[in-house]
């Protein structure tokens, strides 16, 4: 058995927009931008919505939303969202990109918020 949830929102935008587009997603969700220390290309957006962590993310890819589900076993989520009818694209450090029918992009990544062991479910 293992637990996972949707830990985080990202607003992937072209690198050389990230800084507009951060101003922008704060201002219109109510949030406070600041760049998350480490991790130049992300831009946190605190406060944005209840629960869930939304950050921007500059990337050297199309504009689009992706959603990272944290999890105690990434191998055992992995496993689940494909057989769920995902693809496995690549790994990046330990976190796992697929790809959900649709197209839709959503990465698997070890446990980061303090929130997850209220809030997990559980699965076989």
């Amino acid at each position: 058995m293992h637990r996972s949830r949707m830990y985080a929102l990202l607003i992937d935008t072209p690198a050389s927009e990230a800084e507009q587009a951060a101003t922008f997603w704060a201002g219109a969700l109510g949030a406070t931008a600041s760049p998350l220390p480490g991790y130049e290309q992300f831009t946190s957006l605190h406060g944005a919505v209840p629960g869930l962590d939304v950050a921007v993310q500059a990337v050297d890819d199309a504009p689009r939303f992706h959603v990272d589900i944290e999890t105690d076993d990434i191998e055992a989520e992995t496993r689940r969202l494909v057989a769920l009818g995902a693809t496995e694209v690549s790994q990046w450090q330990e976190c796992r990109i697929l790809r959900a029918p649709g197209g839709h992009v959503l990465c698997v990544l070890p446990v980061e918020s303090d929130r997850f062991e209220a809030e997990a479910k559980t699965w076989p």
